[in-house]
């Protein structure tokens, strides 16, 4: 098995401890969600590709599907998908040895498919690298676990902690609100702990039932990989426990959403933060990567909050920014400057849900940066007080911002031009489905009364 000397070591001491019966090939679709094939072990020692079609990313999420195959019509050619060793992990919930593996998608003639999501960030990160600049990442991922939902019409609820009452809300921070859960919390801890990933803490966010993980920094890809993984993971630590972990971005009606704060800093060639510089003072670059993201993100906001719902999470005075104002340490902007040491300084984007595609939204953030560093973009002037006393100023829902993102074709060039073309076609093909809904607001208010 000479594929096993290039998996990480978490993964080989899975399999010391385990039998392989299966490994799990996979690929992130649009939304996010994980497309493949399940391999027996036996057959996994011989392959080092296989194929899907193309259309899984011309798919939406309710199983509709875009018209986004081209000139060539809608033919479902194969992709070849190659293994990428470093990201085999672990499947700790299935019942015999199993490994998941992250494949990277190519066409026929072995060049990057680009709206594959991976690609999407890959192809980011690589123009950092050819400027001699590594981007760094930390993500910050909030959910809830709520109690099981097996009917669309009923309103979500918090989960049923370990006293016997639903999980309580404005409760940040509290540790008698993590215990209240503890049993889900073990198993996402042990989980994780076999598959090799490095939780920075957990949180008892402002919600009902919300939690909050935080990953530590590093490589965009490796940490967009971790995300994937990690959205499964507590899906399956919930369910052992007999409730939901959900990613939707405003789950509950009064609460607040869930969202995935990205922080961002850049190292030079040498390893030095290039946010910070010899003085230890604030750099262009720094202001610049802040001007990048006020002036490029409006365009991008359809692929950080992908989804009719993402939009409800937009409410003042509810955790959520509605601008994209920058400050140091305020919570109530889009742009925050934490608190940090010179040598850690960083920005974070506060705007993304968690309903993101996690690789989508570091390579559509990252992108924005990249944008305002190459064109020396200056931010506002950085904002004092509450910035939930000004206007909002992102879009109001997915339909306008789908119009911005496609006439920000400077951002296509950097995302990748098929990319932005697919993607497009995928949401608003969604969007036009959910148009033909009828909500039990508008049966509620409208059945008699107009």
């Amino acid at each position: 098995m000479s594929w096993t000397t290039k998996i990480p070591q978490a993964a080989r001491d899975y399999l010391d401890a385990n039998r392989l019966d299966e490994v799990e090939c996979m690929i992130s679709d649009l939304p996010g969600i994980a497309r493949g094939k399940a391999v027996p072990a036996a057959k996994w020692e011989k392959l080092t590709q296989f194929h899907l079609p193309e259309s899984i990313f011309f798919q939406t999420l309710t199983g509709g599907w875009g018209e986004a195959a081209g000139d060539a019509g809608f033919t479902e050619p194969d992709m070849i998908l190659k293994p990428d060793y470093s990201t085999a992990t672990a499947a700790p919930w299935a019942v015999d040895g199993t490994l998941q593996v992250i494949h990277d998608a190519f066409n026929q003639q072995d060049d990057p498919v680009q709206f594959s999501p991976r690609n999407v960030l890959k192809r980011v990160v690589a123009l950092y690298e050819a400027e001699g600049w590594t981007p760094v990442i930390a993500p910050e991922m909030e959910f809830f676990l709520v109690a099981p939902n097996t009917d669309p019409a009923k309103p979500i609820e918090p989960m049923i902690g370990r006293s016997g009452r639903p999980a309580a809300a404005r409760q940040a921070y509290s540790m008698t609100a993590v215990d209240d859960y503890g049993p889900v919390i073990d198993d996402i801890y042990e989980y994780a702990e076999i598959q090799g990933f490095e939780i920075d803490g957990i949180t008892q966010e402002g919600g009902a039932g919300q939690l909050e993980i935080n990953l530590n920094h590093g490589d965009p890809v490796k940490l967009a990989d971790e995300v994937f993984f990690f959205k499964r993971l507590l899906k399956e630590a919930a369910l052992k426990h007999n409730c939901y972990a959900t990613f939707m971005a405003k789950p509950i009606e009064n609460e607040p959403g869930s969202a995935m704060h990205v922080h961002h800093s850049i190292l030079d060639k040498d390893g030095n933060n290039i946010f910070t510089g010899p003085n230890d003072e604030e750099t262009d670059a720094f202001f610049h990567f802040i001007g990048g993201l006020q002036k490029h993100m409006p365009s991008v906001i359809a692929v950080m909050a992908p989804y009719v719902n993402s939009y409800r999470r937009y409410v003042k005075d509810h955790a959520a920014p509605i601008n994209l104002s920058w400050a140091r340490d305020n919570r109530t902007t889009g742009l925050r400057v934490p608190l940090s040491s010179p040598a850690a300084r960083r920005i974070e984007n506060r705007i993304a849900g968690m309903d993101c595609n996690p690789y989508l939204c570091i390579a559509a953030s990252l992108a924005c940066g990249y944008l305002g560093m190459k064109n020396a973009t200056k931010p506002d002037a950085r904002f004092e007080g509450d910035a939930y006393e000004g206007d909002g100023e992102l879009p109001k829902g997915l339909d306008a911002a789908l119009k911005l993102f496609d006439e920000n074709t400077e951002m296509h060039d950097v995302l990748g031009p098929d990319f932005a073309r697919v993607y497009s076609i995928v949401k608003r093909a969604e969007y036009e489905e959910f148009l033909q809904v009828i909500s039990p607001w508008e049966r509620e208010h409208l059945l008699l009364n107009v």
